[in-house]
């Protein structure tokens, strides 16, 4: 955090799982601070060891932690599985709006909503979408973090993207995962993303060809970890040129 705080034009946010997560990241720096609420009682049980009431208490308490010692950092409660959980299967889209709106009730700045588990479509995507931007309002639903398990991650931004939503959780080289999902991949890789984007004329503001060179230092760091990436491997597209 130390060494991010010194990157301009960085928004730091960091990834807590309680009270006392959120404050240390407050304490170091960040600039927003995500808690992962699940919309499948199981996945919740799993992942922080709280139920779904007791993470949406729990965001009451971090917001009231924040306006007490950091009024600048913004509070952000995503909504894991919310597209499908390894553990109990379907999660009935109701559920996920509900949740949804409790979390912004609890005084949360913005949510969003998460495949954890990959199990999205885009027509799936664009549906939640809506209902979650009817319930509380698009200014309120900040990202999609979809995961590439089955394929899909990358037609899953495109079709919240189309929906409005202009925030993606990514990574380079799609590492991560989660643990009770298993054999998932992690995060859409982030150079496959932005290609996308920049081959649709969208401008990121990301070049593709320094993000593709910064794998080389990731596979010195986790030696025998799989890296993943269609760009990566391809190249770039003959001609390719940030118009």
């Amino acid at each position: 955090m130390a060494h991010a705080l010194t990157l301009p034009g960085l928004q730091i946010v960091a990834l807590v799982p309680n009270l006392k997560g959120a404050e240390a990241a407050m304490r170091a720096g960040a600039h927003k601070v995500t808690l992962p609420c699940s919309a499948s009682e199981a996945h919740s049980r799993a992942n922080v060891r709280k139920t779904r009431e007791q993470m949406v208490d729990e965001v009451r308490n971090v917001v009231a932690l924040r306006n007490e010692i950091a009024p600048g950092i913004k509070i952000e409660a995503g909504i894991s599985v919310a597209f499908g959980c390894t553990l109990q299967g379907i999660v009935p889209e109701d559920d996920v709006i509900s949740l949804v709106s409790e979390v912004i009730a609890a005084g949360a700045d913005e949510t969003g909503l998460a495949d954890t588990t990959g199990m999205a479509n885009p027509a799936q995507v664009r549906r939640l979408f809506r209902r979650a931007f009817a319930a509380v309002g698009r200014e309120r639903v900040g990202a999609a973090h979809m995961h590439n398990t089955r394929g899909l991650g990358i037609a899953n931004c495109l079709a919240a993207y189309e929906e409005g939503i202009r925030a993606f959780d990514s990574s380079l080289a799609g590492l991560g995962g989660c643990p009770h999902a298993p054999g998932a991949s992690g995060n859409v890789v982030t150079e496959d993303l932005v290609l996308m984007f920049e081959a649709m004329g969208l401008r990121t503001g990301i070049d593709i060809s320094k993000l593709i060179l910064a794998r080389e230092p990731l596979k010195i760091g986790l030696p025998g970890e799989p890296l993943y990436g269609m760009t990566a491997e391809a190249g770039l597209p003959l001609g390719f040129s940030y118009a």
